[in-house]
């Protein structure tokens, strides 16, 4: 099977692709799928510069780690109170890129048609140390964020 098989068409783009398109792309959108933990404690990505708002919506629930059966609903809500459709792009994000695939998938199945995964994601995968948030992602690359 082949990889963009695999991956139901969504491909991954780097973060700072992912600013300029949603810059340029009135109708593009950011959907942060991490935990309410994780946006309270570890930041969220400001879109304010570009005059916009990360649509938050949790893929795994906190302080569960179950799925989100209400996922695809709760972003059809949230798309539909920016005016996007299915054919915006949507771009994924979540810490590193799993769980951002995995909702990026997830979304294609149920009809949107541009479906990106923000590679490295956030905070990025970890070093040698097992530290995040030092070799790639939003963070590293300077993109505004807020935490708190």
């Amino acid at each position: 099977m082949a990889e963009s098989e695999k991956r139901l068409g969504v491909v991954d783009v780097d973060v700072g692709e992912v600013w300029e398109r949603l810059a340029a792309e009135p109708s593009a959108q950011l959907i942060d799928v991490r935990t309410q933990a994780e946006w309270a404690f570890v930041g969220v990505p400001d879109l304010t510069a570009i005059g916009k708002q990360v649509l938050m919506v949790e893929w795994m629930r906190f302080p569960d780690n179950q799925r989100n059966p209400s996922f695809a609903d709760q972003i059809a809500l949230a798309l539909d109170a920016v005016g996007a459709d299915q054919d915006a792009d949507l771009y994924f994000i979540c810490r590193s890129g799993v769980r951002s695939l995995a909702a990026a998938q997830a979304m294609v199945t149920v009809g949107y048609r541009a479906c990106h995964n923000v590679a490295s994601g956030f905070e990025g995968p970890s070093n040698n140390d097992r530290r995040r948030g030092l070799l790639a992602g939003w963070k590293v690359v300077g993109l505004p964020w807020l935490q708190g």
